[in-house]
């Protein structure tokens, strides 16, 4: 292979580019038909319609794909709320959180499970992770400026973890119906929380 056939494969809409993205929508899609146990290389390759030993050369095997998809998740241009209050902006993630918790078929939960049962896809769901928690450590950062909490430190983690938990403990663990109040009511309480110091990270 040529230097210039390496640089338009990787370049935006290129071959590598078009391809990456048909087998990740397959992905998805096997995903949502099946689950994860259901997802395997042969089936991807069909619903992309690329050879197999495309999918076996490039990802290896489903731990790949799946790593591949989650990192993909990252790669979208999301940013945290900016709603003018940490109550407010807490809410609308939360309200974010229900929403792909909540859709059929939901892309979050299947790839919560499929990280169970793939060391790759945990590598890859922790690296998500973190870097959403990076991310949304400006909320407390304008919280901080508004005044809203202490000017001590508070950890941005710990927070966000108080203020989400309840919507995966309500929507995932117990597989309740979903509460309206509860994006709101779960993230005023972690509000309550940090401006008492709970959070402190001194």
């Amino acid at each position: 292979m040529s230097d210039a056939t390496t640089a338009r494969d990787r370049r935006p809409g290129g071959r590598t580019a078009r391809i990456r993205a048909q087998v990740l929508d397959a992905v998805r899609a096997e995903l949502a038909e099946g689950g994860h146990e259901g997802l395997t290389v042969e089936g991807v390759a069909t619903r992309a319609n690329v050879h197999r030993t495309t999918v076996y050369r490039r990802w290896r095997d489903v731990g790949g794909l799946l790593a591949d998809v989650i990192a993909a998740a990252g790669e979208i241009d999301w940013q945290p709320p900016d709603t003018g209050s940490l109550s407010g902006d807490l809410t609308a993630l939360n309200e974010e959180i229900q929403e792909s918790l909540l859709v059929r078929p939901s892309l979050a939960r299947a790839l919560m499970a499929a990280s169970f049962h793939s060391e790759q896809a945990a590598r890859a769901q922790t690296r998500l992770w973190a870097d959403r928690y990076a991310q949304c450590g400006i909320l407390v950062e304008r919280a901080v400026e508004r005044g809203e909490l202490p000017a001590r430190h508070t950890d941005a983690r710990s927070l966000l973890m108080a203020a989400t938990a309840p919507v995966y403990h309500h929507l995932v663990l117990q597989r309740a119906d979903p509460d309206p109040r509860l994006p709101r009511r779960s993230a005023v309480a972690a509000v309550l929380a940090a401006a008492a110091g709970a959070f402190s990270a001194d």
